[in-house]
Parts: structure tokens; sequence; C-alpha cells
């Protein structure tokens, strides 16, 4: 499966503590992330990830484009709800984009984890 990774400033800590519990999930999968985010967690698991700019420069939109094309199977997005994001038009569109594909998004932790123990367990399919 194909995985993208993206967390907002202040939920980096928690997507890296993610990436670590689920280690051994994720490197069975093709990775890729927004920039500052993917530098982080695979500085901190060694996992292989395929890095994207950085959100607000446009990395948002590749990884939109990714699911537009049939290009990703699951995104873990863990946003901040509480923190105004100035490149919020392409927030929405990469949440609306996955509506419209149909593909699992998770935008917290515990609905990152539901479906990375699916993943774990064999219970996810494309």
């Amino acid at each position: 499966m194909k995985i993208a990774l993206i967390a907002h400033d202040k939920k980096k800590d928690a997507m890296i503590e993610l990436a670590i519990r689920y280690r051994d999930v994720l490197s069975q999968h093709e990775l890729c992330a927004t920039g500052t985010t993917g530098t982080l967690v695979m500085g901190e698991t060694g996992l292989r990830i395929t890095r994207m700019k950085s959100g607000p420069l446009g990395g948002d939109q590749q990884i939109g484009s990714m699911i537009a094309e049939g290009n990703l199977d699951l995104v873990v997005f863990l946003r901040d709800p509480l923190t105004a994001q100035p490149h919020e038009p392409d927030v929405s569109a990469l949440l609306r984009l996955c509506d419209v594909q149909n593909i699992p998004l998770a935008t917290n932790v515990q609905s990152a984890k539901i479906m990375l123990e699916c993943l774990r367990d064999g219970g996810f399919e494309k």
C-alpha cells in the first residue's frame, strides 16, 4: 500500500510517536510525507519515506495530486484544528479529494491507530 503522512506543526511529535509505535507496520508499505514531517519521522524511525515539499509550499497539493491520480491508498493527516493554517484551502482540497476518491483518511491519533492496527491485522483491503 501507499501511505501518506502529514502533520501540522503542533502535531509533529504525535506523528513521530505514532510512527515509532507502528514502525513494523509502516515499514511494510511505501511511504510519502510532506517535507518536515518526512524528515522528522525518518530521523526518529529510520523508515524510508519519499518526501514532498513542505505543506505550505505545495506539499499538500503534491499529495493531493497523488490522491487524484489514484496513487495513494491511505492518508494519515494529523491536523491541528485549533490553529489557523495559512494554506487552509490546500488542506480542505486534500480532505475533499480523499472523500471523492474514497481514500481512508485519519485526521487524529486515535483514528490513525485504528487504521494502522487494521493494517497490522490484515483487515484492510484496497
